[in-house]
C-alpha cells in the first residue's frame, strides 16, 4: 500500500481508503463487514470514511464494535454529518447546535474520543458559514476532531469557508470529498484547482460509478445490480459509456489488471488526490481493490485513455 499526504498537512492516508456507503449496518450483514474491514486492515489501508447517516448511525456501530481490536493511532476514521438523523428541526444541517450535538453521537457510537476526520456533508444554505467554520474549527480545539473538511461543496463554498476561517483566525478545512470517477469528472473544472491552490486534499467516492466502470454492464443488465434494481445509474448508464468501458477494458487487460483496477490508478495518476474510497461487500473486492495502489500509469496510457473517455 502507498500511502499520500491529506493536502498539505502532515496527515498520511492510504491510497485506497474504505468506505462504510450503502454497505455496513444495512445491505451487508455485521459479520461480513467486519470480516471486509479486519481485511483492510490486514492489507494496509489505514483510512474508513464513515457519516452517522450511513444506515443511520450503524454502520458507525459496526466499526466501533471492532476498533478495540486495534490500536487507535494506527487508523483514520473519519465521518460526516448534515443529513436528517430524527424528524427532530434541529437534528439535521451545519447549525452549532447539530454539530456539537452530532459529533458526540458519532463518538459514542464509535467508542472513540475523537475522529480523525469531520466532514460537512453537504453546504448548508440555512446556516451562515461562519457558524459551521467556527463550530469545526472548535471540536478542533478541543480534541475531538484532528482535521475537518467539506464533502461534495462548491468551489465558491470552499473558498468562502477559507475566508471565514481567516476571519476569525478557525482552522481551515483541510479536505474535500468529492464524487469522481471516468465519468463524472465535474470536479476538473474549479474544485480540484480550488483545492489545489489552498492545499486541500480530495478523497474520492464512487470511483467506480456505482459498479460501471467495474464492466459488469458490458453486456448487459445482470440481475440484482443496482442499476437494474434502482434508478441511480439511469444517466450514466448510456450505450455511450458502456462502449466506452468496453474499450478500456482492453487496455487493462493488455496490462493484467482489472478493469476496476484501471478506473482506481486513473484516478491516483492525479497527484490533487489523497486517497479512493472504495466500497466492498466481499472480503475479495477489498483485495482486488487495494492492488491498485501502486499502478503507475505512464503518461502514454493517461492520453490513451484519455482518447477514449472524450
Amino acid at each position: 500500500m502507498e500511502f499520500r499526504n491529506l493536502g498539505r498537512s502532515g496527515l498520511k492516508v492510504s491510497e485506497i481508503s474504505l468506505g462504510g456507503w450503502l454497505t455496513y449496518g444495512g445491505s451487508v450483514g455485521d459479520d461480513t463487514a467486519k470480516t471486509c474491514i479486519r481485511t483492510a486492515i490486514e492489507q494496509g489501508i489505514n483510512f474508513i470514511d464513515l457519516a452517522d447517516a450511513y444506515a443511520r448511525g450503524d454502520a458507525e456501530r459496526v466499526v466501533g464494535e471492532l476498533l478495540p481490536e486495534y490500536k487507535r493511532s494506527d487508523l483514520v476514521i473519519s465521518s460526516k454529518l448534515y443529513w436528517p438523523m430524527s424528524e427532530d428541526v434541529n437534528n439535521r444541517g451545519l447549525s452549532r447546535k447539530h454539530i456539537l450535538e452530532s459529533v458526540e453521537a458519532s463518538l459514542e457510537r464509535l467508542g472513540t474520543d475523537y475522529l480523525d476526520i469531520y466532514f460537512c456533508h453537504r453546504y448548508d444554505e440555512e446556516t451562515p458559514v461562519a457558524e459551521t467554520v467556527r463550530a469545526m474549527s472548535d471540536l478542533v480545539q478541543q480534541g475531538k476532531v484532528l482535521y475537518w473538511g467539506t464533502s461534495a461543496w462548491e468551489a465558491e463554498q470552499i473558498e468562502n469557508a477559507l475566508g471565514a476561517a481567516d476571519q476569525y483566525l478557525a482552522y481551515r478545512p483541510q479536505v474535500e470529498q468529492p464524487r469522481y470517477n471516468m465519468i463524472d469528472r465535474h470536479i476538473e473544472e474549479s474544485v480540484m484547482p480550488t483545492c489545489a491552490e489552498h492545499g486541500l486534499g480530495l478523497v474520492v467516492w464512487s470511483p467506480l460509478a456505482q459498479g460501471i466502470l467495474t464492466g459488469k454492464y458490458n453486456d448487459g443488465m445482470p440481475e440484482g445490480t443496482r442499476g437494474a434494481s434502482t434508478s441511480w445509474l439511469d444517466g450514466e448508464l448510456t450505450e455511450g459509456n458502456i462502449k466506452k468501458v468496453r474499450k478500456l477494458k482492453v487496455i487493462a487487460s493488455d496490462r493484467d489488471i482489472s478493469m476496476a483496477q484501471l478506473a482506481l490508478a486513473w484516478i491516483l495518476y492525479h497527484p490533487e488526490i489523497s486517497s479512493v474510497i472504495t466500497g466492498a461487500s466481499r472480503p475479495q473486492q477489498v483485495i482486488d481493490n487495494v492492488a491498485a495502489s501502486g499502478i503507475n500509469l505512464t503518461d502514454d496510457v493517461y492520453a490513451e485513455i484519455e482518447a477514449i473517455l472524450a
